[in-house]
């Protein structure tokens, strides 16, 4: 990919990742354009967890490098981890609390006082377009508000890179497309480097950049329109599908051919 801005926002040399006997990442490289939404798009057990986790400091790999805006995750875990919201695929929020009581308690115990919280929180649940609702219990929300919310919540420390690993999971399918235009609107007005794991092409918008990730392998990345053309695809549906498509071996393919 082409860099832009200050560069890199993450940088991945040669990742390997593997539970037991089954690998689970197998030398992933890739360098994620700062100030980009970048959608890392793979079939169910593609990799895409296990890359987030990683990313997340949650497991560690043996092999491979990861940096982070700058800071060498393996040396600087607390630099690079400061840096990143994190939204996972199950959901994190306290359902007994209200809205600004999820939003208090997850600023204190990330260190922030009282009322620069309160500010900051004002500020985040309107570009969500929760303000008004900062009273109600988070289980009476719907699935799209809940997500809403805690990208509002991981926005409070005013990270630099948002991870989101499949945020639409179990979503209907206007909450789904309510979130993605969402979250790409904050991408695009605050310049913030998002990284958004799916399994559904629609997500992904033309502008986008793209990442097919494939039984653990990166299959293709850059920016949309250059994995069409490098593809031959229409779109981006028909390039997910070559891409993932089952590779002949070279007896099969010698077996098939006429």
């Amino acid at each position: 990919m082409e860099t832009t801005l200050d560069g890199a926002g993450i940088e991945i040399e040669d990742l390997h990742y593997a539970y037991g006997a089954k690998k689970a990442l197998d030398g992933v490289s890739l360098s994620i354009r700062r100030g980009r939404f970048t959608a890392v798009l793979g079939p169910n057990g593609a990799g895409k967890s296990t890359l987030f986790s990683l990313l997340c400091g949650l497991i560690a790999s043996r092999n491979g490098r990861i940096r982070v805006l700058g800071f060498e995750l393996s040396e600087a875990p607390r630099a690079a981890l400061l840096q990143m919201g994190i939204v996972f695929q199950q959901p994190t929020l306290d359902l007994d609390l209200s809205v600004a009581q999820n939003m208090t308690y997850f600023g204190a115990l990330r260190g922030l006082s009282g009322k620069a919280c309160k500010r900051r929180a004002a500020d985040c649940l309107q570009r969500m377009g929760l303000n008004g609702r900062e009273r109600e219990k988070a289980r009476d929300l719907n699935g799209g508000h809940r997500r809403r919310l805690e990208i509002a919540r991981t926005m409070l420390c005013e990270p630099s890179l948002l991870l989101l690993d499949e945020p639409t999971v179990g979503l209907d399918v206007p909450s789904r497309a309510a979130l993605v235009d969402h979250v790409h609107e904050l991408c695009i007005e605050s310049r913030l480097t998002v990284l958004w794991a799916t399994h559904l092409v629609d997500e992904v918008w033309p502008e986008d950049d793209l990442v097919v990730l494939h039984q653990g392998q990166v299959r293709a990345a850059g920016a949309v329109r250059e994995v069409l053309a490098n593809t031959g695809s229409a779109d981006v549906n028909a390039a997910f599908a070559a891409l993932t498509a089952p590779r002949q071996s070279p007896a099969s393919a010698e077996a098939a051919a006429p």
